[in-house]
């Protein structure tokens, strides 16, 4: 394969990997925000560090404010990581062809191995990678 091709080609594959980062970006994002929530129903539970404490009768609107805003921070984090996986999805989905796109779709979304890639598509483990050259080639960032 000529070097060119081949440099192209891993600035795809690194392209098309994102999706499986911005997925595992976005499920710590959604753990997070789940503890937030639930640091905020009960914000007692985090003075639980045996350290003394005031009589429990401050005011926890600036507490709950600082929560929210950095509800909001995550929720923008989020919002980004769906997009780039719905992008990726998308380039892939207007690929002409239907194998290419499929093969694609099972690797960089679905993240199954090739030994599963080609079984669901009933192909040799070999004429994955050819299949998936050409589809490599024929994806556009």
């Amino acid at each position: 394969m000529e070097k060119g091709i081949k440099e192209e080609n891993e600035k795809k594959k690194e392209y098309l990997w994102k999706y499986r980062d911005a997925l595992r970006s976005q499920l710590a994002i959604e753990e997070e925000i789940e503890q937030l929530r639930a640091d905020k129903m009960y914000p007692g539970s985090l003075e639980q560090d045996g350290m003394p404490h005031g009589n429990g009768c401050s005011d926890l609107s600036g507490y709950a404010a600082k929560l929210d805003e950095l509800l909001q921070e995550l929720k923008e984090q989020l919002e980004k990581k769906i997009d780039i996986r719905r992008e990726i999805t998308q380039k892939i989905d207007a690929m002409p062809d239907e194998t290419e796109s499929l093969l694609l779709r099972y690797r960089y979304i679905h993240l199954l191995k090739w030994e599963e890639v080609a079984v669901k598509m009933g192909y040799s483990w070999q004429h994955m990678h050819k299949i998936h050259a050409k589809a490599l080639e024929h994806f556009e960032i």
